[in-house]
Order: structure tokens, then sequence, then C-alpha cells
């Protein structure tokens, strides 16, 4: 524990999908000095921006404690992650580690930007 952030719940999500490399590192840190829940697409989602599943199920998998992986965008990871699927109230939405630039107009269609916001 560090600083005493050990209480703090921190969602993670990005849009390479939860078996990539970056959020596997980011979640090995931040479970350092926080709880950490993973709730990610289940395959690659880059450049979708913000969209999100309207005409169809999102099929959700719970690969371990605490990590998840879902048939649909980085926003809806985030929507059903504080709406249902995480019951323990969440402090802090970070996406990433990202694969790839997200710079300059790459963050109006970035979906690791997007489930951030």
């Amino acid at each position: 524990m560090i600083f005493g952030f050990y209480h703090m719940h921190i969602l993670l999500t990005n849009d390479d999908g939860y078996e990539a490399e970056g959020i596997r590192k980011l979640y090995a840190a931040l479970s350092q000095i926080a709880c950490v829940t993973i709730v990610a697409p289940n395959a690659n989602k880059s450049a979708i921006g913000h969209g999100i599943t309207i005409f169809k199920d999102i099929m959700t998998k719970k690969i371990s404690e605490g990590i998840f992986a879902v048939d649909g965008t980085p926003a809806d990871c985030v929507r059903l992650a504080l709406n249902c699927l995480v019951k323990e109230k969440i402090d802090l939405v970070v996406a990433g580690i990202n694969h790839g630039p997200n710079l300059g107009f790459d963050v109006f269609y970035s979906g690791t930007a997007a489930a951030a916001r």
C-alpha cells in the first residue's frame, strides 16, 4: 500500500482488448496501489470512437476475478462496468496503455480516449 490508495477502486479499460500487453502492464502497476477491475473488449476495437452497441445484445465473459471481456466497444465496457458488472464503487476510470499513437486528430476516433471520457 502506497499513500493509502489501496482502498481506491480503479476501472481499467482500453480499445486493444483485455489480453493486450499494455492493459496487462498497467494492471500490474496499478494493482500495487489500488483495487483494479478490468472491463475491456474481447478483441481489438481500435478507432471506434464513442460508438456504443444499441441493436444487439452485448455478451460479457468473466475471465477471472476482476477481469471481464466484453463483446462491445470501449464505451460499452465502461457503461456496463458502471451500471451492472462492478458492484463496488468505482473511484477512477483509466484507459490504456494504447498500442499505437493517439496523437492530434487520432483522439477524435480513438476508442481508448473515448473510454476515458
